[in-house]
């Protein structure tokens, strides 16, 4: 697989920084998790968590799989000493700690790179390790918030206030920054012979995936007026419509052969031209039009009436909709373990060397004493390091 041989320290608790090393296990790297005895995990926790299958977490089993933990309290001695042998042989160590933290512990990045100076450290935080926001606490909803992204998230149809988005978006954009900054960082080694240290910013992330939206910011120095803009409910093909039983159908693109084909198969070529403009005013009648003639039929009618035709659609599906869809299934992006338990499949999908997935999952400290037989330690350290798990 991609990533044999590579070893990844991961110190990181919830989304993150999890779902991005579980991608690196996924495709072959080692990954140690470094837990707290005393204050494991967090999602592992079925009262925070309380979806289960087979006695875990469905959030813990799809971030942690294929990992090994050890458990080491990194304000004692004995555990900074495991930790500090650790490094010396990782490829990869990755912390999500408030900005100082890692510092403070005895392992920021210069310590780190002391130890090893190959080695890609990445540091993921809400707000990054430097600017006015830095110590700013904050998880996914707060960076969103502050992206300004949170503001779009309300209805064309009303004048309700934003509602929380349904993906943890933040974290998961700045797992896959994470994943390729590190991905790049061990590329370049091979030619420097030197690792790196990379600054993931959940906030950042939300931000940099922003670029289609930006107009009205960037040349218009003001916020997008929301029915005004193609992306945020102004446009006729770009935009959620109710049908008869209560459900909802999406458009989802504007190009001229969708436009056509729609409304010539509605017969009402006479929206056709003004729809090809931009969004805002001129689209008002065909919305109009559109919420009426979809409001008069149920969603099964419509699928029925969209198959076959050259039209970007979907129907609103819901969760449980989505995730049993025959596509998902097909795509190995829903897949049960030998003992019925569902996964999240890899969207990295190599031909040559795909992921080959390990669903097996760590207890707290399960590796604890086979990982530090390894490790350049003193017996007084040992029993001090096992110890905790007594």
């Amino acid at each position: 697989m991609k990533l044999d041989g590579v070893t990844v320290i991961d110190l990181s608790l919830f989304l993150p920084g999890p779902a991005a090393t579980q991608m690196m296990a996924d495709h072959g790297a080692r990954v140690i998790k470094v837990e707290n005895p005393k204050s494991p995990e967090p999602t592992r926790s079925s009262q925070s968590f309380p979806w289960q299958q087979g006695g875990e977490t469905v959030m813990f089993r799809n971030t942690q799989r294929g990992k090994e933990s050890i458990a080491l309290d990194l304000k004692s001695d004995a555990g900074k000493a495991a930790l500090a042998e650790l490094i010396k042989g990782a490829d990869v160590l990755v912390e999500a700690f408030r900005p100082g933290v890692a510092a403070r512990l005895g392992f920021g990045p210069d310590a780190v790179r002391a130890l090893n100076p190959k080695i890609v450290y990445c540091s993921i935080s809400a707000f990054g390790q430097s600017g006015p926001w830095r110590d700013k606490p904050a998880h996914d909803t707060a960076t969103v918030a502050a992206s300004g992204v949170l503001s779009l998230s309300c209805s064309p149809e009303g004048d309700s206030g934003p509602a929380i988005i349904g993906v943890a978006i933040s974290d998961m954009l700045s797992s896959w920054a994470a994943l390729s900054g590190i991905l790049m960082a061990l590329f370049r080694r091979e030619t420097t012979g030197e690792g790196d240290y990379l600054d993931v910013s959940m906030h950042e992330s939300v931000l940099a995936a922003s670029p289609n939206i930006l107009g009205p910011v960037f040349a218009g120095k003001r916020a997008p007026r929301q029915l005004a803009e193609r992306s945020h409910g102004g446009g006729a093909m770009l935009n959620i419509y109710r049908t008869a039983d209560d459900r909802f159908l999406a458009l989802g693109g504007g190009e001229h052969k969708f436009v056509s084909a729609l409304f010539e198969g509605l017969n009402h070529p006479e929206f056709i031209h003004a729809v090809a403009g931009p969004a805002g005013t001129a689209h008002e009648p065909a919305i109009r039009f559109l919420r009426e003639t979809f409001r008069a039929k149920t969603l099964t009618d419509w699928e029925l009436w969209f198959e076959g035709r050259d039209i970007c659609w979907s129907p609103v599906l819901d969760l449980n909709e989505a995730w049993s869809a025959e596509h998902v299934s097909a795509r190995g992006m829903r897949w049960q373990d030998d003992d019925g338990n569902d996964h999240i499949g890899t969207p990295l999908k190599f031909q040559r060397e795909p992921a080959a997935i390990d669903a097996s999952l760590p207890s707290v400290g399960q590796n604890t004493s086979d990982i530090i037989n390894d490790l350049d330690l003193t017996p007084a350290q040992r029993t001090a390091i096992l110890g905790v798990l007594k």
